[in-house]
């Protein structure tokens, strides 16, 4: 059981890990822990868009896709040209000895493969938990975001992905409290 413990303690930390290519927009900022809170949401919906995706799977693989960053850190698409994170073996450390490790290991080369529906639809969430917070950047003036949008939307693989991340691009970030408050 230690090593269950172990393993929760390890990914914990990602709510002190920050991603960062937030870096470049200005105020935006984010945890890899409230990173994942955000595709798990957008995953469930997606599924709720795909009747056909296996839901506990999509999710499973939302949960667990950046769990390698509690050892490696978050790197952003300009530090990947000049550090290699050896992933694979964060992988191999951070499953050693669970019961459950090989479940992890399955759904994170699942998730990089982008070839079952559910990776494609958790890649899809990925990039849209990006997109949303560019887009809100964006609605509260920030010029930075706007740049980066279009590159988000061309990564989409799914149709459901594609439809969201149209809408997203139609709604301000407030609308629906603005519903409430007029």
């Amino acid at each position: 059981m230690n090593r269950v413990t172990e393993f929760l303690f390890e990914a914990m930390l990602l709510k002190r890990v920050h991603r960062t290519g937030y870096q470049f927009l200005g105020p935006g900022q984010e945890s890899v822990a409230e990173h994942t809170f955000a595709v798990m949401c957008i995953a469930w919906t997606l599924a709720q868009l795909t009747p056909q995706a296996d839901q506990k799977r999509l999710l499973a693989m939302c949960l667990v896709h950046d769990l390698p960053e509690a050892r490696m850190g978050d790197l952003n698409y300009v530090q990947k040209h000049y550090v290699t994170a050896d992933e694979t073996s964060a992988v191999a450390h951070l499953t050693r000895g669970l019961p459950f490790g090989a479940d992890i290991k399955e759904l994170i080369d699942e998730f990089n493969a982008r070839e079952t529906l559910e990776a494609r639809l958790a890649n899809d969430a990925d990039q849209l938990a990006f997109l949303l917070d560019l887009k809100s950047l964006s609605d509260m003036g920030y010029a930075a975001p706007e740049k980066w949008a279009s590159h988000v939307q061309e990564r989409l693989k799914t149709s459901a992905g594609v439809e969201l991340s149209e809408s997203i691009s139609k709604t301000e970030w407030d609308s629906w409290w603005l519903k409430i408050f007029s």
